[in-house]
């Protein structure tokens, strides 16, 4: 059984006892979340297709939250002695999706 839900702006899809990185939820280690917004289910199978969501949840529960690898932005213009180097690293949440309610 999977589900296809919306987390924090982005669709993932999603089983009973995976964990996913998502983007910073605003909740804390060993929270309880639940996301609303399923598009999609399939049990095995039979599969239910939401226009645009299905009245069902997916619980999960926040594990930790980390910092992704650093990606380096680098910007030159050549011949006009113009060099710019920044650095970012995105911030992640680790879930693990307890259940599926439909």
């Amino acid at each position: 059984m999977f589900a296809i839900v919306t987390i924090a702006g982005q669709q993932f899809k999603v089983e009973e006892g995976q964990e996913v990185f998502v983007h910073q939820l605003e909740a804390t280690k060993g929270d309880s979340v639940s996301f609303d917004q399923v598009l999609l289910i399939d049990n095995d199978g039979a599969v239910a297709v939401g226009t645009p969501v299905l009245d069902a949840k997916v619980n999960a529960t926040v594990l930790e939250h980390v910092k992704g690898d650093k990606v380096i932005v680098f910007k030159k213009k050549r011949r006009k002695g113009y060099k710019v180097k920044n650095g970012h690293r995105q911030r992640f949440t680790k879930i693990k999706i307890d259940s599926i309610d439909n």
